[in-house]
């Protein structure tokens, strides 16, 4: 249970609510992106750490998509209050992750526990995990160098996560389908 990859991600956990106070408090963007940044390298290592010395643990399939969704939420949060993004791009994120909450208990119903994540899943957090940072670093009324660079990027990372995103979501409630389907079939209770 204690393993590498699962310290890893308590350690991001942990991060969460110090983003939030750097990103909403004292306006310390550059230490908040630092600390974005390194919830994804974290985030990155604790998974390959895992799979290369066979450090999964049912914890781990827990608390690594935990601190994903916690970290989005904190971002999409923080651009909002901060005119970094519109409400309604925001919203769309996290009705996505809200939609797919019915889905837990019928999995339990039928014998499963939460899906892993997968391929698409994670290029979606990645794609979003590198546009939060560059979003934060161009906040409207920011007109330095680093804005004219992140912009732009920052966008487009965005655009192509949010929808990497929420296809991601479509495709785990198909997958849910697929498995009540096939419980179904074999004659087990729907």
């Amino acid at each position: 249970m204690w393993t590498v990859p699962n310290a890893l991600s308590s350690l991001r956990l942990l991060g969460v609510p110090v983003f939030l106070y750097l990103v909403l408090g004292p306006h310390q963007d550059g230490w908040a992106i630092l600390l974005l940044m390194a919830a994804g390298i974290s985030d990155y290592l604790d998974g390959k750490i895992a799979r290369r010395f066979n450090q999964f643990s049912r914890l781990g399939q827990l608390l690594d998509p935990a601190a994903d969704r916690l970290y989005i939420a904190a971002t999409l949060l923080a651009l909002v209050l901060r005119d970094g993004l519109p409400l309604w791009w925001a919203a769309v994120l996290v009705l996505r992750d809200l939609a797919l909450v019915p889905t837990l208990p019928v999995l339990k119903r039928h014998g499963y526990g939460p899906l892993p994540v997968h391929f698409l899943g994670k290029a979606a957090t990645f794609n979003l995990l590198y546009a939060f940072p560059m979003l934060l670093a161009a906040l409207p009324g920011r007109h330095d160098w680093t804005a004219t660079v992140f912009r732009p990027l920052g966008w487009a990372f965005a655009a192509w996560g949010s929808l990497l995103y929420v296809w991601a979501g479509v495709l785990y409630v198909v997958q849910v389908r697929q498995l009540v389907l096939a419980d179904r079939d074999v004659g087990l209770p729907a």
